[in-house]
């Protein structure tokens, strides 16, 4: 099976180029060799390449700039994903897209399902939305994930900033309003990749049948919640199980309202995302946030915890 991996550089995107291998030949240009922005060249380089399935991994992610970057921001997160779409339609084959928890407003204090009604604070919010509706507009068999809060080992990252962090100062402040739940790259990929599974075995055609069967938008994120202080505390807590120095202590991470920090587009306060339709339709179970914090921690270090360990190290704070 040849799969075609748009977004092949960031963050998520890196880590499927690799694992999706195990299903056949993975098509991954880089920026230089694919302009998402140029809706020819899509054309041109599905019409080269003859994918059995197309999983769009690219996103236009700086939320503050996307307020004054709005053609930029759409013709990323809307117009390339519209183009992807009427071809994956064209072709009669599948389309895997990620979204985000920001087509929300963060209202409530519950988790979102895949029934609430979207309502973005902010361009990028709104251009990820309008990506949503192209694709169900456009293409039968699609699969749109909406996830929240993701890191991983590569790319840059609220747990990766925080780690550097840790050795530089002695205190800082958090928001700490803000409630959502980190999800590793990791734990997308084997959420994928267990979708996909055994299906090599038959064709591309059984993916195709059970994308157009399953098609719609699910919730994918870890399970449980936190905010952003605790995440913080969290991971200087773990830089201490696993014997690595660094200045800056749990007690010395200050509480803050996001007021505190004004920023050019607004936030949603809750982030949380109900994912029961994603693990009752697949028969998957997501691993509590604190898990995957816990490995990818491992990995960019280099050191293991002590065994056993217990990942919840602090409790959640109250919302």
């Amino acid at each position: 099976m040849k799969l075609l991996l748009t977004g092949a550089t960031g963050q998520l995107g890196h880590v499927l180029s690799t694992r999706l291998q195990v299903y056949g030949e993975v098509i991954a240009p880089v920026r230089k060799q694919l302009d998402l922005a140029d809706g020819t060249a899509i054309t041109s380089l599905i019409d080269a390449v003859q994918p059995d399935l197309i999983i769009n991994a690219a996103a236009y992610t700086a939320v503050d700039l996307a307020e004054t970057q709005v053609h930029a921001a759409y013709a990323i997160n809307a117009a390339a994903p519209a183009i992807l779409a009427q071809q994956a339609q064209r072709l009669n084959i599948g389309l895997i897209h990620f979204s985000t928890d920001y087509v929300f407003d963060g209202s409530g204090n519950t988790p979102k399902d895949e029934q609430a009604e979207p309502n973005p604070l902010n361009v990028y919010g709104l251009s990820k939305l309008a990506g949503e509706q192209a694709i169900a507009r456009y293409c039968e068999r699609h699969w749109i994930f909406r996830t929240s809060w993701v890191y991983g080992t590569h790319g840059g990252n609220f747990l990766k900033t925080i780690l550097r962090l840790a050795q530089e100062r002695d205190s800082m402040n958090v928001v700490a309003d803000q409630i959502g739940a980190p999800t590793s790259t990791a734990t997308i990929a084997d959420v994928l990749l267990h979708l996909l599974e055994n299906k090599e075995q038959a064709s591309s055609a059984a993916i195709h049948d059970h994308m157009a069967a399953t098609r719609g938008i699910y919730h994918l994120s870890a399970r449980g919640e936190t905010s952003w202080h605790h995440y913080a505390q969290t991971i200087v807590k773990l830089l201490s199980a696993l014997q690595l120095p660094h200045k800056l202590q749990p007690g010395a991470i200050n509480a803050v309202p996001s007021s505190a920090y004004p920023t050019a587009a607004q936030r949603p306060r809750n982030s949380r995302l109900c994912v029961d339709k994603l693990e009752q339709c697949f028969g998957v179970q997501l691993p509590t946030w604190e898990t995957p914090v816990a490995q990818c921690m491992e990995q960019l270090t280099g050191k293991q915890l002590p065994a056993p360990y217990d990942t919840d190290i602090a409790p959640a704070e109250p919302t």
